[in-house]
C-alpha cells in the first residue's frame, strides 16, 4: 500500500535525524524509536501525528525520553 511506503520513507527519516540529534549509533536510534510511545502514536491513524513533520516527531520522541 502507498500509505504504507510512504510512511516507512518518514520513519527512515525520523530514525536517522534521531541518531544524528543525540549522536548515537543508528541501531541505537532505531531501538529507541520503535520502544517509544511516540512510535505508536505515529501508526495511530486516529493520532494524526503522521501529519506532524519530521523534526517535530523528533521532538516528541526527545520530551518522552526526557520525562523518562
Amino acid at each position: 500500500m502507498l500509505s504504507d511506503l510512504i510512511l516507512w520513507n518518514k520513519i527512515g527519516r525520523i530514525i536517522t535525524r534521531i541518531h544524528e540529534a543525540l549522536d548515537i549509533s543508528p541501531a541505537r536510534a532505531f531501538d529507541l524509536f520503535y520502544s517509544s510511545e511516540t512510535c505508536q502514536r505515529l501508526h495511530n491513524p486516529n493520532d494524526y501525528l503522521y501529519l506532524m513533520g519530521d523534526l517535530y516527531i523528533v521532538d516528541e520522541l526527545i520530551i518522552e525520553l526526557r520525562g523518562k
